[in-house]
């Protein structure tokens, strides 16, 4: 399955809709997207994962980097999910404790943690 990327803003974040697999074949593409959107001076990102089936290492490994880039920018980076299969793998990882995860866009936009 492919990866579909999109991007939108609401207000001082913006969105990246994410939809399909991101594994070790996709993965790469987001990571792309990430680092350009930090280049181009977006350090509040919100990544909608409502779309994602499957989410392996290296899709876990992109979001940690995504994290760290808009850190470096003193930005945030949340994500949207509630999808049981994917907030298991967060919660497996302990990455629940890195990232803050919201059940909708809006609530990710509206929070100030």
């Amino acid at each position: 399955m492919d990866l579909s990327l999109s991007t939108e803003t609401m207000g001082d974040r913006t969105i990246v809709r994410v939809g399909g697999e991101i594994d070790v074949y996709t993965a790469p593409k987001l990571r792309e997207q990430l680092v350009e959107l930090v280049n181009d001076g977006s350090f509040h990102l919100v990544v909608d994962m409502e779309g994602v089936d499957f989410l392996d290492s290296t899709g876990l490994g992109v979001l940690v980097g995504g994290l760290k880039r808009v850190r470096a920018h003193e930005g945030s980076l949340r994500l949207v999910c509630n999808q049981e299969c994917i907030l298991k793998i967060f919660r497996i990882t302990g990455l629940t404790k890195v990232f803050p995860i919201h059940t909708s866009v809006e609530e990710a936009v509206a929070a100030t943690d």
